[in-house]
């Protein structure tokens, strides 16, 4: 399989610190590297920084899906009870289906670790062939949230008719009924 075939998945680091460079962006990485070690088949990987704010992301999200054609889109920060925490609602203004599930399963694994995980409002959608998930900033939280919800993504991403993801088992093993 050529690199044509790869997968792309947008990386989106949402500060507003570390898009004007005052802050070392650690949530972007931290989800790459996450993903290095879990997934097996090819995949390029759109790395942004943008501002926090309802037009600024959702823009961002937009131009991924559409022009860029993200198969998956992973967001970090803006998930909080703060003011400028609107990457939530960004999400769901360029999203056709909301999957909420995502949100209370990192919701769940989140609060077994620390009382304030009730404080994030992480969610999931899709937009035409993608998947947008948002995680948490802390990079700690990050990877405990991909091991949680990352199971259900490439059968997820096969059922919408996105490209399809491999991972490496013995880091995640990822679920599709009926294959062995």
């Amino acid at each position: 399989m050529g690199m044509e075939c790869a997968v792309r998945i947008g990386i989106v680091t949402v500060s507003d610190r570390a898009s004007r460079g005052e802050y070392e962006d650690r949530g972007g990485p931290a989800i790459r590297a996450w993903l290095d070690a879990a997934i097996s088949s090819p995949f390029e990987a759109l790395t942004r920084v943008v501002p926090d704010g309802v037009e600024s992301v959702s823009g961002l999200l937009q131009d991924l899906c559409d022009r860029e054609g993200a198969d998956l889109v992973l967001t970090t920060g803006g998930t909080g009870p703060s003011h400028r925490d609107l990457t939530p609602e960004a999400t769901r203004a360029v999203i056709d289906k909301e999957m909420p599930g995502f949100g209370e399963l990192m919701r769940h694994v989140s609060l077994e670790q620390v009382p304030t995980a009730i404080l994030s409002r992480q969610t999931a959608g899709i937009r035409g062939r993608s998947l947008i998930v948002n995680l948490p900033g802390n990079p700690a939280s990050i990877a405990m949230c991909l091991r949680s919800v990352f199971p259900a993504i490439p059968y997820c991403l096969d059922l919408i008719g996105a490209g399809r993801i491999d991972t490496r088992p013995d880091v995640v093993a990822s679920f599709r009924p009926g294959a062995a």
